[in-house]
């Protein structure tokens, strides 16, 4: 790790402050006694080493930017004793090994998806919208990503719809088989793979790995590098317009590691209304909540 003197700053100021936010005593350490010397809040840094189980003044090395090539599993003990954020800790890994994290740090991130979405994808048009969590549970969409499915009915798990549904895998994504299961489970299995406590998405993957059509599919093409580049283009029939094709962008919010938010364009294989499907009438809302 060689890290320039700003990073070595950043790197000392992020530690040195979450180690004083911790209390030793929540450690496992006897509370400080009043007496003579320096007393300062918060974990030492041999404190660090005795939690870390390293010779002292390797944690003064790592916190000062001298640790050459800190390990992963060093990475995620130091991360879990001080509690940093995920932000933090994404924050940790990029500076120390010059890449993303291969793993979350908490089993939480990514679910706490802001309100505000909900909000923001109202006021979008001119394209299907939506955000999904970690474990796939659309929170929030606008009205045209509704008007897209059959009977106007937006999944309440967009995994869930795209690979069990039998009417959204028959009737509104085209070519499904050879075109859209090879697109989507592996994003299914690499959620899983990064994810391997979370029950939902363990759940999900045994539903799809159980489905008599699904599961031959997910064994033989699930594990893949994802494969989607934005304005990727897949054949739909729109429950309005009729057949065409989603160019679809992902991004990921901030504040949410892992979550998604989906935009597509419909693209029409032929001359069809001109109603925007924003104008029609609405119809029956999706069985899950929407944020």
């Amino acid at each position: 790790m060689r890290l320039s003197a700003g990073e070595r700053d950043a790197l000392k100021r992020l530690l040195k402050e979450r180690r004083a936010a911790i209390d030793p005593v929540a450690k496992g350490f006897p509370p400080r006694r009043p007496g003579p010397g320096r007393r300062v809040t918060g974990l030492g840094q041999e404190q660090m080493d005795e939690l870390l189980m390293r010779a002292r003044g390797t944690y003064n090395r790592f916190e000062n930017g001298r640790l050459a090539h800190p390990a992963g599993d060093f990475l995620v003990a130091v991360a879990e004793i001080l509690e940093l954020s995920e932000q933090e800790w994404a924050f940790l890994w990029q500076l120390t090994r010059r890449e993303n994290p291969s793993c979350t740090l908490h089993s939480s991130s990514g679910m706490d998806v802001p309100g505000i979405w909900q909000r923001l994808l109202d006021r979008v048009g001119g394209a299907l919208a939506y955000v999904n969590d970690v474990e796939f549970n659309v929170i929030a969409y606008n009205e045209e990503f509704r008007l897209f499915f059959p009977r106007g009915k937006a999944p309440a798990n967009i995994m869930r719809g795209l690979f069990l549904d039998p009417e959204v895998r028959g009737r509104a994504l085209v070519d499904w088989e050879t075109r859209w299961a090879p697109a989507v489970m592996p994003h299914l299995r690499h959620a899983v793979r990064m994810r391997r406590g979370n029950p939902a998405l363990a759940r999900l993957e045994r539903e799809v790995l159980a489905d008599p059509v699904a599961g031959p599919l997910y064994r033989a093409c699930a594990s893949a590098p994802l494969p989607h580049a934005d304005g990727s283009e897949l054949p739909v029939r729109h429950a309005l317009y009729g057949p065409g094709r989603l160019a679809t962008c992902l991004a990921e919010p901030v504040a949410a590691p892992g979550a998604r938010i989906n935009l597509s364009l419909f693209l029409p294989d032929a001359v069809t209304s001109p109603e925007c499907p924003s104008r029609r009438p609405p119809g029956p809302e999706s069985d899950g909540a929407r944020g």
